[in-house]
């Protein structure tokens, strides 16, 4: 991955830096910069900060520091972000089942946090931030859905109160990152040693982006976005019987139903979005509240084209389908070089 030289001549900071992504935003960071300024992992998890720093430790990477906090904590932000020119806001509560049974701890993390996140880099003169959204952030039907399209919201709306001040923020939101902790993928090459895959309707779809790929457009993001957008790729769609027939062919599968809070398809842009939606060829960007007045400004600097009204993206009616021996391939080149279906 090439990185600019603007980016590697930059203070970094990432939020739930010890998570999947954080992991590896930090390693690409290190691998093509290696003169970055500083790069700051900010998390809650001491063990995690530890095992991470076995892994790239201080004597090779003299630039990377651990700050151990939580985004619950906006004096703990503002400490860390001190000298800080760019951050990227990882950190998040994710399981949507533990989000309806935990309602108020997914607000005080994914909204409460997010704001104290804004209103640090407004304090401390942070020039760049991005902040990473999911596709059940769209037409939310779960509580974490909710609390990420409220996070996105807030940080669109950061860009109309941030004053004379040389700072952008914008928002990345992508569905499924393969092999993620949670996700079906690592879930089904588990179970599929007992021989039965649990699936949850025949007819469900999910977007897939691969780990790099989403990293990748995170330093997009941070070179090309103007701010005030939502930014959203252009990836394909799987669906969960054909993974499941890509992992364990010669497993029994079992129907076992819709979860609550689940969707048989997922959405990144609504048609409701389709009037403030703009084309940028690899991605898509959806214009936020008080940002619609500068499209033009966003079509001529962005080289964009605006999409047809009612335009629409969602998991089931893609046109770009995964199939299974594709799955399969991804699943080794991401994943395992040594995986074989079951």
């Amino acid at each position: 991955m090439k990185q600019s030289a603007d980016i590697c001549d930059q203070s970094i900071l990432i939020t739930g830096g010890t998570g999947t992504f954080g992991k590896a935003f930090v390693k690409s960071v290190l691998d093509h910069c290696p003169k970055i300024k500083r790069l700051v992992v900010f998390s809650r998890d001491e063990l995690k900060q530890y095992e991470m720093q076995q892994e790239f430790p201080l004597d090779k990477y003299p630039a990377l520091r651990f700050f151990i906090g939580d985004v619950r904590d906006p004096g703990r932000l503002s400490r860390a972000m001190e000298g800080i020119d760019t951050v990227v806001h990882a950190a998040a509560l994710k399981q949507v089942p533990a989000a309806e049974y935990n309602p108020f701890e997914f607000i005080k993390t994914n909204i409460m946090g997010a704001q104290n996140v804004i209103e640090a880099c407004l304090d401390q003169g942070v020039r760049r931030v991005v902040a990473l959204s999911t596709d059940k952030a769209a037409a939310p039907i779960n509580l974490y859905g909710a609390t990420k399209l409220c996070s996105d919201k807030l940080f669109i709306a950061a860009n109309n109160f941030k004053g004379e001040r040389d700072l952008r923020f914008s928002v990345v939101r992508y569905g499924n990152v393969m092999g993620s902790r949670g996700s079906v993928i690592p879930f089904f090459i588990n179970k599929a040693k007992s021989g039965v895959l649990p699936i949850t309707d025949m007819g469900m779809t999910r977007f897939n982006i691969p780990l790099d790929e989403g990293v990748e457009m995170v330093f997009w993001a941070l070179e090309h976005a103007l701010g005030g957008e939502i930014l959203v790729p252009k990836i394909p769609s799987y669906r969960i019987s054909d993974v499941a027939e890509a992992i364990g062919p010669n497993c029994k599968q079992q129907i076992v139903g819709i979860r609550p809070g689940e969707k048989l398809h997922e959405e990144m842009i609504t048609s409701s979005d389709s009037p403030s939606t703009i084309d940028l060829g690899g991605y898509y960007a959806i214009l936020g509240a008080g940002m619609q007045n500068k499209m033009t400004d966003y079509l001529q600097s962005l080289k964009a084209n605006p999409v047809t009204p009612g335009f629409a993206y969602e998991s089931g009616s893609n046109p770009d389908f995964l199939s299974v021996e594709q799955i399969r391939s991804l699943i080794k080149t991401h994943l395992n070089p040594e995986f074989e279906p079951v």
